[in-house]
């Protein structure tokens, strides 16, 4: 009994370690396609549109309702201890540090990142990818190096979108809606935020937007069986690129903070 689990435990293991190395051998691929050959500016302005400019709109109103909701719990506990002056800069350092980058990557996830999978995952059944290495053409310039760059680039705007809407928002609630005095509000997040809290927010959307646009790729290219290993490879890309994100959020979280 004691030797089957530790057999099922090594199995877990090993295999956790393979797929880790294959996506680290297939970034490093990606970073040597990048530096080696020209970059296709064309197809990274395209996905920094696709990834950035066609989820905006998820993002904003994730952030909006996200911001409110924070805004009401927080005057919600804060209101026990006669403490509502510090509503501002929970809001602000809530959404700059954690629910900006954090939400906005799991957004991105689920719209562009599974649209990844599935469109080069598509290539990788029929065979178009065959094609294109008969061609000569570099599959990893031409492919997955556009989408991890414009992924990376545009990441940390969209984070900047959905920490200010939901900044916007919670001043908003608390103002209008829960009644806290606007000088004191403003006044207490000049006292208690500092640029750090911005700026490592913006790190951590640089860092999930090559996280999940290199997962998301990775899927796609190796994805087999027709049809329904389309499907299959971007169920396991989104899930494997939140966990990753959450995971990674943590471990960044522990070293800036």
């Amino acid at each position: 009994m004691v030797f089957d689990v530790l057999n099922f435990v090594g199995k877990i293991s090993i295999n956790t370690c393979n797929r880790v190395g294959n996506i680290g051998l297939f970034f490093q691929d990606a970073i040597v396609a990048l530096f080696s050959t020209k970059p296709k500016l064309k197809k990274i302005i395209y996905q920094m549109y696709f990834v950035g400019v066609s989820s905006l709109t998820v993002i904003v109103l994730i952030g909006i309702t996200v911001g409110a909701v924070l805004a009401v719990q927080s005057y919600e506990g804060l209101h026990r201890f006669s403490a509502e002056r510090f509503i501002g800069p929970i809001i602000f350092i809530s959404m700059t540090r954690e629910f900006g980058p954090v939400l906005t990557a799991i957004m991105v996830i689920g719209r562009a990142g599974s649209a990844m999978t599935a469109e080069i995952g598509t290539m990788k059944i029929t065979e178009q990818i065959d094609a294109l290495q008969t061609l000569r053409i570099d599959v990893q310039q031409y492919l997955i190096v556009p989408r991890i760059v414009g992924s990376t680039i545009i990441l940390p705007f969209l984070s900047i979108f959905c920490s200010l809407c939901g900044i916007l928002a919670g001043f908003f609630m608390s103002v209008h809606v829960l009644g806290i005095n606007p000088e004191m509000y403003m006044e207490s997040v000049r006292e208690n935020v500092m640029l750090s809290d911005i700026t490592n927010g913006l790190i951590k959307a640089i860092f999930f937007g090559v996280l999940l646009s290199l997962i998301c790729t990775y899927k796609g290219f190796i994805t087999r069986g027709g049809a329904k290993g389309v499907g299959i490879a971007t169920t396991q890309s989104v899930v494997m690129a939140n966990v990753t994100i959450f995971v990674a959020d943590y471990i960044l979280t522990s070293l800036m903070f």
